[in-house]
């Protein structure tokens, strides 16, 4: 989901001519956080696919590739993308309303599931892949090599992340340059401390290989370990152009493109060494552009915030609710003041360090509601959701949806993750 530009203006720099560190600050600064008033509202949603009948056994790497080759021939309004173990994304494109974004993910989604399920295949229920671990990667791009050339020096955790995971993703507009609840400054807050909150309520991927791992979020366990620098948020407390300007300049650079033959995938380079040396050559703004697209804070700045850290939801409309709760909180002002007073005292359980690495995240990934100072604010949170739908149009439908999730789980301390450890299938 791309919203709108904000903000008039910024750099214009030839695509031909070397990034220099002043043009690369400048760029950061202009292109990540566009500024106005809330407006627009996407949702990227991923999946794993299985064997509809029995979903524990092993989808084959071709029949997987044809399946999502049928998909890719229908006629769809949002973006459909293939993930390197095969996932199945759609991302829409930025709606005018919530309800909007909801109409139009439901009718695509309604066109894939009936070009699977004739296949025999049907869309996963969980945020990692229960039954089977490292997952074939089908996509042998240039850019998946590399990136799993450069991830594997840190573990497996980066493979996993490619193969055996998805999300829901909620992209929305930066925000008001001015102070307040729809400030660009308080939504970058809000959205590292309500993330915890939504990774700890919608949890949902407590195995992973048929085995318990400890985790309800076993894949934002995953993200957090994946990479010591390119998984992270910039430092909390710093403003947040400056901020997020800092940490993409100082994180390392994935790949450098060529032409022809393999990426070379330098190590311990970060974007900032290479303006300065410009070795192996100098980069481009193309290359700055790029470089983006291989960070994965659990909150990403492009114009718009997306929020990164909700596991996929079981059941057909589970992913629903949370693009509703989110967008909620966020763009309704008086949701967003009542949400932002009751997750501020997360921040001294974060502490000083960047999420999703901090103690609040991993609480929230290791223990969902079942942490009581997450639970206690996951109450006020959806409380305040419950009451901002109806003001931004959300239909009687989603609003029931949204409290039944409220009843089954945030009210009891729960998670989706609980009910699948309950449910122990997945184990045998």
């Amino acid at each position: 989901m791309s919203p709108g530009d904000r903000t008039a203006g910024g750099p214009q720099l030839p695509q031909d001519r070397p990034l220099t560190e002043d043009d690369a600050e400048d760029l950061l600064r202009c292109i990540c956080f566009k500024t106005g008033p809330p407006r627009t509202v996407g949702a990227e949603l991923e999946w794993l696919i299985h064997e509809r009948s029995l979903p524990r056994l092993p989808v084959p790497a071709t029949r997987l590739s044809a399946a999502l080759g049928a998909v890719r021939d229908r006629a769809l309004v949002s973006a459909l993308t293939v993930e390197p173990g095969g996932q199945l994304e759609l991302s829409s494109p930025p709606a005018a309303s919530l309800m909007e974004c909801l109409d139009l993910l439901s009718a695509d989604l309604e066109v894939v599931r009936d070009t699977l399920h004739p296949l025999g295949l049907a869309l996963g229920d969980h945020g990692v892949d229960p039954w089977h671990a490292g997952r074939e990667r089908i996509l042998r791009e240039p850019r998946y090599e590399a990136m799993e050339t450069a991830l594997a020096r840190n573990g497996p955790d980066g493979r996993a992340m490619m193969c055996d995971s998805a999300s829901v993703q909620v992209c929305l507009d930066a925000g008001q340059e001015e102070p307040g609840p729809l400030g660009h400054h308080r939504r970058w807050q809000l959205a590292h401390l309500l993330g915890a909150v939504l990774v700890a309520a919608f949890a949902n991927s407590p195995v992973y290989g048929r085995r318990r791992t400890g985790w309800r979020s076993t894949r934002q366990a995953l993200w957090a370990r994946l990479d010591p620098v390119r998984a992270l948020a910039p430092p909390p407390g710093v403003e947040p152009r400056a901020a997020w300007a800092a940490h993409v300049l100082d994180a390392p650079v994935m790949c450098i493109r060529t032409e022809e033959g393999p990426w070379e995938v330098p190590e311990g380079l970060t974007f900032r060494a290479w303006l300065r040396s410009g070795r192996p050559r100098p980069p481009l703004p193309g290359d700055l552009a790029y470089h983006l697209t291989t960070l994965f804070p659990p909150v990403r700045p492009r114009g718009h915030l997306e929020l990164r850290m909700i596991d996929a939801q079981p059941g057909p409309d589970g992913w629903r609710v949370p693009v509703a709760v989110t967008t909620a909180l966020f763009d309704d002002p008086a949701a967003a003041e009542t949400c932002y007073r009751a997750v501020k005292p997360l921040g001294e359980l974060a502490g000083a360090g960047p999420a999703p690495r901090n103690p609040l995240w991993l609480n929230a990934a290791r223990h969902g509601l079942a942490d009581p100072e997450l639970h206690a604010a996951a109450l006020v949170c959806f409380e305040a959701a419950l009451e901002a739908l109806p003001r931004i149009g959300a239909t009687t439908e989603v609003l029931d949806a949204v409290a039944a999730f409220h009843d089954r789980y945030v009210l009891r301390g729960r998670c989706p993750a609980d009910d699948v450890l309950d449910a122990k299938e997945v184990l045998s």
